[in-house]
């Protein structure tokens, strides 16, 4: 049982948030929806909740008080911003001055910011795999594709990288061909990442008539795991796929995966893998 008599779901954008809102009203668990506007999907408003800016941080805390909220999870994606350009409200303000100075030090101490002044309202922040444990990366191959030894090499380097990049808060994804480099991420996502690699001449990436190369997610050794975990979706298959990748590996227990069957059928459909690793799969003690 959890620990917790109600959850208030902070939701950003993205299919994550209406995920866990589904499953939460599928098995009666109270819940509460925190939309940050204009970001979060419109099919949360499908759910009981209350809309806010991203600046109002008090009104939002306030709102889910009101609800009953003891526990909440951070989910989605918005824009990184700076503070100061943020219409913020009296309780905002209270949180500035810790999130400014935690924004220079990059997105994980910005996060990690922004989860201790909810820590310190009086709410227990929980990690989305806490609150649905479905939403985990499973190790192993998911679905009729599996990787072949060459395959399984790239994923070891990109894993490498990946954890190299992440030890100075850069990104979590990385793409690898045939042991060459082709990407990592930063600030503009995966998605972005993924038609970037698709740009790259064929002389070193794959097509989908002949695929090559993988796509390894996982988290930043220095993670705060309650927030900003790894994830895939469909979109992601569907952009390793038009990259001409052979396919997508993420840490097992080290990633959140949206809609699991929809993944596997997808991949399936474009004759990809998609996998989950352990870090003794990459070499790794």
């Amino acid at each position: 049982m959890a620990a917790w008599s109600k959850l208030g779901i902070i939701a950003g954008g993205g299919e994550l948030p209406v995920v866990l809102a589904e499953h939460c009203a599928a098995t009666n668990r109270p819940y509460f929806v925190a939309r940050v506007t204009p970001y979060a999907d419109a099919a949360l408003d499908a759910h009981p909740g209350a809309n806010n800016s991203l600046g109002h941080m008090g009104a939002r805390m306030d709102a889910m008080r009101q609800a009953g909220c003891d526990a909440i999870v951070l989910l989605g994606q918005v824009p990184r911003q700076d503070p100061r350009n943020l219409n913020l409200d009296a309780g905002g303000m209270a949180m500035a001055p810790a999130l400014l100075a935690a924004a220079p030090q990059g997105d994980d101490a910005l996060l990690r910011a922004l989860l201790c002044e909810h820590e310190r309202a009086g709410f227990r922040v929980v990690g989305a795999d806490e609150a649905m444990a479905d939403l985990l990366a499973q190790p192993g191959a998911w679905g009729a594709v599996a990787p072949t030894p060459a395959q399984h090499k790239d994923i070891a380097r990109a894993a490498k990288v990946a954890a190299a990049i992440g030890s100075y808060d850069v990104g979590q994804g990385v793409v690898v061909c045939d042991g060459i480099v082709l990407a990592v991420e930063a600030q503009e996502g995966t998605d972005a990442m993924l038609r970037r690699v698709s740009e790259l001449p064929l002389t070193v990436r794959g097509t989908p008539d002949a695929r090559r190369g993988v796509l390894v997610k996982r988290p930043k050794p220095i993670q705060e795991r309650r927030i900003d975990m790894p994830t895939i979706g469909v979109r992601t298959v569907e952009g390793a796929a038009k990259a001409g990748l052979a396919g997508i590996a993420v840490e097992a227990a080290g990633a959140l995966v949206v809609r699991r069957d929809e993944v596997k059928a997808a991949a399936d459909r474009s004759g990809i893998f998609v996998v989950g690793f352990t870090p003794a799969d990459v070499g790794e003690a």
